[in-house]
């Protein structure tokens, strides 16, 4: 069976570890995490993802500007996006996170079965 495949973007590598553990722990995905902004779009490439997880603030490009840039990619503009974010809190979102447009926003910190939910939301979408 083909697991869906998640790439993690956060420039706190910390979290981007832990967040792949816990994700990998559940057997049910493939995981790969990048901490470099710049290098993203060349990773996605190769990787082919179907949910990439966002942070918003990063330095050299934020998920917002990535965001746009995958809009446009001819060959990854359908990849789902999930954004993550330090900047609002859990009470400020709700339970379940809210979205920015089309994109689903989860504050951080967030624990694996939160992120998981979200994953398979977005995955059901997408199919």
């Amino acid at each position: 069976m083909i697991k869906p495949r998640i790439l993690l973007v956060d420039d706190d590598v910390a979290l981007t570890r832990v967040l792949q553990g816990s994700l990998e722990e559940t057997q049910r995905y493939e995981v790969r995490t990048e901490s470099n902004s710049r290098k993203v779009l060349g990773v996605a490439e190769d990787f082919r993802p179907d949910v990439m997880i966002l942070d918003l603030l990063m330095p050299d490009m934020d998920g917002g500007e990535l965001a746009v840039c995958l809009r446009t990619h001819p060959t990854l503009r359908n990849v789902r996006i999930v954004f993550l974010t330090a900047i609002i809190s859990k009470d400020q979102l709700g339970p379940h996170g809210t979205t920015i447009g089309q994109h689903q926003i989860l504050a951080k910190p967030v624990d694996t079965s939160e992120l998981v939910e979200c994953i398979d939301r977005e995955l059901t979408r997408a199919a």
